[in-house]
């Protein structure tokens, strides 16, 4: 049946010119944009998917533009920090010179001037983006990783940089709570020999030799009388002669008495004999002359600072992040050392069966001067070349403690350097993956909404012959009416 009023022919071609040019339409849209889900309404879970790791991708591309000026940072910390070693060990070589009785030691002096400012220059001067990471103790925290969860939830990461103070400030004894006071062996420090008393005891026979162990020095003698007297008489001429440094022995009846002004050794004494005698010597120990202040085997935490008082005058040291009891023993002693008090020397020395760190302070001068130690939390940390301010070669003596105190700071800058190169390896391997990561995420977003344009190329050809097709279609449908008007002539 034919009809004017319904042409069926039309309507199927037109559906179908309809259909063909929704399809073009959308494979033009992309060729035009190059994606396949450009808006939300091309699919709805992918482009919510693509957005949420876009925003990831920026994230990422911030986190290594931070990384990167964090490892810039890190960068100039650490060369500064290799070059002040350098310097230290040039200053070291100067300090060993000095040690020459012939030395010339206030050219010396005026060299070790010359590379402690020259340190102090570059510390002031070692800092990236108005960041110093050689002055003060607050770590450095740099934004390493956004960690997105199954549950949407997003956590950051950070790599931490670790400051090491490398100023010659003097730190701020806290007011905080009170730390258990390091242990003081005698007060006043003074110059006074420290003694032992030997007594000779038993018979003694003609012939007998006793043989005695001062420190590694080894005397004997063969009794010439049968007493006592005369054996403690004669070892004590035998000790005499050999003019042993700081030792000296005197004998009163059967009574050997050694005094030692060794400031910081404690010298061993063992004694045997050989004969038909029973007389015995017993083995002891005379002391340092030193006075020590022992500290406790506890953990340190940064703020926490320890004052040796000596003679009235206070000598603090507050301990920096991540310091040990010998830091703050070693960092006592160059405090006290760059005080250049008159007659005073220190020493550091290790117990081996406490563990515990001690700080040995003598006295050469003839005014004795009273010894007590405290601590208390919350301090401001003392600058880990403190001691630098104080180095001296003008004397022999203080020649001898600067060439102790450099190795501690040689030590403290060596410590710095090799903390920053593993902080800079860690942010230079993370920001190479973070590169590589966002490489990876930018790929899994194409693989999602990019369009295959080979694929889509063929199919626009395809679309536009059809799109030709339904023209001519419904343009023959459309003439089908036409027809009916011959039925009337």
């Amino acid at each position: 049946m034919s009809s004017i009023l319904t042409n069926n022919g039309a309507m199927v071609a037109l559906q179908t010119l309809r259909s063909v040019n929704s399809n073009l339409a959308k494979t033009q849209s992309e060729i035009s944009t190059g994606k396949t889900v450009a808006t939300a309404k091309d699919n709805a879970s992918i482009w919510s998917i693509s957005k949420v790791m876009e925003s990831d991708v920026k994230g990422f591309q911030s986190i290594s533009d931070s990384l990167s000026l964090g490892e810039s940072t890190l960068a100039v910390a650490s060369t500064a920090a290799e070059k002040i070693t350098d310097l230290l060990k040039d200053m070291k070589a100067t300090i060993v010179s000095a040690q020459s009785e012939s030395a010339n030691r206030a050219t010396l002096q005026t060299d070790v001037d010359k590379l402690r400012d020259q340190i102090k220059t570059i510390v002031e001067g070692a800092q990236f983006n108005g960041v110093n990471l050689l002055k003060g103790t607050e770590s450095m925290d740099l934004l390493s990783s956004l960690d997105r969860n199954s549950n949407g939830t997003v956590a950051v990461s950070n790599i931490i940089a670790d400051r090491n103070d490398l100023t010659t400030s003097a730190g701020k004894l806290g007011t905080g709570a009170a730390l258990t006071a390091p242990t003081v062996s005698a007060s006043p420090v003074a110059n006074t020999a420290k003694t032992a008393t030997l007594t000779i005891a038993g018979s003694v026979a003609i012939g007998d030799t006793f043989t005695f162990k001062v420190g590694d020095t080894e005397v004997s003698f063969a009794a010439t009388a049968a007493t006592v007297a005369n054996v403690a008489t004669g070892l004590t001429s035998k000790l005499n002669e050999l003019g042993l440094s700081g030792l000296t022995a005197a004998a009163s009846a059967g009574v050997l008495t050694l005094s030692s002004t060794k400031a910081f050794d404690a010298t061993a004494l063992v004694a045997s004999n050989n004969g038909s005698g029973t007389s015995t010597l017993s083995a002891t120990t005379i002391a340092a002359r030193a006075e020590t202040v022992t500290f406790g085997t506890t953990a340190v935490a940064e703020g926490d600072g320890y004052r040796v008082v000596l003679g009235g005058q206070n000598f603090d040291y507050v301990a920096g992040k991540g310091e040990t009891m010998e830091d703050v023993a070693r960092g006592l002693k160059g405090v006290i050392d760059s005080a250049k008090v008159a007659g005073i020397s220190t020493n550091v020395r290790l117990d081996s069966a406490t563990n515990q760190w001690s700080l040995q302070i003598d006295n050469n001068s003839s005014t004795s001067r009273t010894l007590t130690a405290s601590g208390a939390k919350g301090g401001t940390a003392t600058g880990g070349l403190q001691a630098l301010a104080g180095i001296d070669v003008t004397t022999k003596a203080n020649a001898q403690s600067a060439l102790a105190n450099i190795e501690t700071l040689i030590q403290s800058a060596t410590s710095a350097a090799a903390s920053f190169g593993a902080s800079s390896s860690r942010v230079s391997i993370q920001n190479d993956f973070v590169t590589s990561l966002t490489d990876t995420m930018k790929t899994g977003i194409g693989s999602l909404v990019d369009a295959d344009m080979e694929e889509t190329s063929a199919r626009l050809q395809a679309l536009q012959t059809q799109q030709q097709l339904a023209v001519q279609s419904l343009s023959i449908a459309n003439q089908a009416p036409q027809s009916i008007l011959s039925l009337f002539r």
